[in-house]
């Protein structure tokens, strides 16, 4: 057989569960367990219970990855980032999770990740010129909470 190849910018949800499927049937197969999660930490507007922020990820075979976070500006150095990261790791280590990987951009946040004991462990430039994805770990089982 000699399958054909299709590049596209919109998978349908059916071609991207093939993909997740046989991709984690497979990690299962050769890990003995296949435990991903989806994990969340919501931050909604206290009036319209609308969702304003937060941050997505997940947890799969004891580590926890940080996929998106974001405030509003309104809500930036309130202590609700900090907080949603300590929910998180929380989450992280109840599952498990000996630790945290996340990046972040030059111009995002990397500061803030640092101050919570996130330490930098790989960098590729990018666009635009002089900015730089940074990638980040932070070891659970050292950094636990007081």
């Amino acid at each position: 057989m000699r399958p054909i190849l299709t590049l596209t910018d919109a998978p349908d949800a059916k071609a991207t569960a093939v993909i997740e499927d046989g991709l984690n049937r497979y990690n299962a197969e050769k890990a003995g367990y296949w435990d991903w999660r989806a994990l969340a930490v919501l931050v909604s507007d206290p009036d319209t219970r609308e969702v304003i922020g937060g941050l997505v990820g997940r947890t799969s075979l004891g580590l926890c990855f940080i996929d998106l976070a974001f405030l509003p500006e309104q809500l930036r150095g309130q202590d609700v980032g900090s907080a949603m990261l300590r929910q998180a790791e929380d989450e992280a280590r109840r599952r498990g999770c000996r630790a945290i990987v996340l990046y972040t951009i030059s111009f995002q946040a990397p500061g803030f990740y640092e101050k919570h004991g996130y330490r930098r462990f790989g960098t590729i430039e990018c666009h635009p010129p002089g900015t730089s994805r940074i990638f980040m770990v932070k070891d659970l089982i050292r950094h636990r909470p007081e």
